[in-house]
């Protein structure tokens, strides 16, 4: 009886592990950069996903998930060749955009009284980091349990940021979740704005349009820009605009509203205030399409999220499959600090000083419904 209950106990042990398979990680070349560096490519599986993720721009080039009767499709946007990264920058598909993230006023902010200009790459603007950000630089990897960390080491005077900043992001799949975390350190004090530029498109990549998704944002504001797109500093509430997605919409009900806004933008590609204390892991978006199922929840510690739409793919970019990325065939949820927050001292800090660690964290969790 006693040896029956032994083997009873091992059985449902051996069950248990089986469940919840181990993520795999495997890494390939990917190519090579014009210099000679090569370019890895890591292949994280779980019992539900597959995340592909490259060194160049610490990018994810695809994440493969099931719809509601099981049929699995890449999700985001993203090329299968080095090529296609190297000619086609403009969009930044699946990169780590820095030092900073979206955009500063005419690439300039002051620190402890001393003013800098960064290099401008959006108009008279400062956008994702400069004109050679992060999202260009090929990072440095190395496999950790159920994934991969990444990190550049960005020297002092790097597109006109101060300090030598050295930044981790830490990419992890567990069963249905992808968790990226951010971490930084400094020797002089510099903004910091690190976030993850994946387009996604959950009927899957190179289908025509998002317009039909369910979209729910935690957040009952968001910061208005002016016609550059860089925020006025005022937290506008969401409540009787285009703007509140604080309930499941469509968002293409309201994306050609008559709103100064939506022009200014061609659409939607705001930040949104998300509710909660910034520092803590808390929802911040939902996104679900009714043609497949898949639903795509949204956690992070950071105070806000870009919605972005894809108002400026044009069909330019070919994926995998050779179908055109047009106009809003994908949206972007960047979570993060406000844009343009060195110059708003009522948005949340972005400066970093040393001794101290910029630390973020979001998590992607695919699911269905039936």
């Amino acid at each position: 009886m006693k040896l029956l209950r032994v083997i009873l106990l091992c059985m449902t042990s051996v069950a248990a592990s089986a469940a919840v398979s181990p993520t795999t990680v495997s890494r390939t070349s990917f190519g090579k950069l014009p210099n000679g560096s090569n370019v890895e490519l890591y292949t994280l599986k779980s019992d539900q996903l597959e995340l592909k993720l490259i060194t160049l721009g610490a990018r994810v080039t695809a994440l493969t998930a099931p719809d509601r009767n099981g049929k699995s499709a890449d999700i985001v946007l993203g090329y299968d060749n080095l090529g296609d990264y190297l000619h086609n920058k403009e969009f930044y598909f699946g990169v780590v955009p820095g030092r900073y993230a979206n955009r500063i006023a005419h690439g300039k902010f002051t620190l402890g009284g001393k003013p800098y200009q960064i290099t401008l790459n959006d108009g008279v603007n400062s956008l994702h980091g400069g004109v050679e950000g992060f999202a260009a630089r090929n990072w440095s990897a190395k496999e950790i349990p159920n994934g991969v960390e990444f990190t550049l080491v960005s020297p002092d005077g790097d597109q006109g940021y101060p300090g030598t900043l050295t930044s981790h992001v830490r990419y992890t799949l567990v069963h249905e979740t992808v968790r990226i975390e951010y971490s930084a350190t400094t020797d002089k004090a510099t903004v910091i704005n690190l976030t993850n530029h994946a387009y996604f498109n959950l009927a899957g990549e190179g289908n025509p349009s998002i317009l039909g998704e369910k979209l729910t944002l935690d957040a009952d504001k968001y910061t208005p820009v002016d016609s550059t797109l860089i925020p006025t500093g005022q937290l506008a509430p969401v409540v009787g605009t285009p703007f509140d997605f604080t309930h499941a919409t469509t968002i293409g009900d309201r994306i050609d509203a008559n709103n100064e806004q939506l022009k200014f933008a061609g659409g939607y590609d705001h930040n949104w205030v998300v509710r909660g204390v910034p520092g803590t892991l808390r929802p911040a978006a939902k996104v679900y399409d009714p043609s497949s199922g898949r639903v795509l929840s949204v956690e992070t510690t950071e105070p806000g999220i870009q919605f972005y739409a894809g108002n400026f793919l044009d069909g330019s970019a070919k994926g995998p499959a050779g179908k055109p990325y047009v106009k809003r065939s994908a949206l972007c949820l960047e979570t993060q600090h406000f844009p343009d927050s060195p110059n708003h001292p009522n948005f949340p800090s972005t400066e970093l000083k040393p001794g101290h660690t910029y630390h973020s964290v979001t998590t992607f969790t695919l699911s269905v419904e039936k």
